[in-house]
């Protein structure tokens, strides 16, 4: 187990990688799925002030900064028109899943369903983003994605203990973000793409 200070260490590096992000979008260097970074600005906003009823510590932290983040991304791809992403109605179907999942969380009030469903809604905003990366490598930077699944790690090696509410939202997001940065750096749906010709 690292000491807790290495949650701040995670939301450097997540920084670092987010600004590196931030400011390929500004130069049109990548497209950013836009309902993605909306949506990734409100989830880990939810599961933040859930985590916060369920008692979490420094490690909500993490949480936090994943829907901080991800605003300025957003915004940011409206500065250059070459970072424009075209959206289509399977990106809002999975934002409208996204919203859904929010929903359910303001119904039940439960402090683990409410992480619950912040996952479920940020995994939805994903989805966009994930069958952009594997058709459209090109369109992203891979080494930010990586970067921002340290944040997650590093939080999940400062619990003392593992429960629902302490280690989900951190264990999803190093996951998720892995994955991205696979797709991305290794470009593997133009490797299944070739396999199948």
């Amino acid at each position: 187990m690292l000491n807790e200070n290495f949650v701040f260490v995670g939301i450097a590096i997540n920084a670092v990688g987010l600004l590196s992000y931030f400011l390929d979008t500004i130069r049109g260097k990548i497209q950013p799925n836009k309902v993605s970074f909306a949506l990734w600005s409100i989830a880990p906003i939810v599961a933040f002030f859930a985590q916060i009823s369920q008692g979490v510590g420094v490690q909500s932290l993490m949480t936090l900064s994943v829907g901080l983040f991800p605003i300025i991304i957003f915004l940011g791809s409206f500065v250059n028109k070459k970072a424009y992403w075209k959206i289509t109605k399977f990106d809002l179907s999975c934002g409208g899943l996204s919203l859904i999942g929010l929903l359910l969380w303001q119904i039940t009030s439960i402090g683990n369903l409410a992480i619950f469903f912040s996952i479920l809604a940020d995994g939805s905003a994903y989805i966009p983003t994930l069958k952009k990366s594997w058709s459209h490598p090109e369109s992203e930077s891979g080494w930010p994605w990586f970067a921002v699944a340290i944040n997650g790690l590093f939080a999940l090696l400062t619990l003392k203990s593992f429960n629902f509410a302490n280690s989900s939202f951190p264990a999803y997001f190093l996951i998720i973000n892995l994955l991205t940065f696979v797709v991305i750096q290794f470009k593997v749906g133009k490797h299944f793409a070739i396999e199948k010709k």
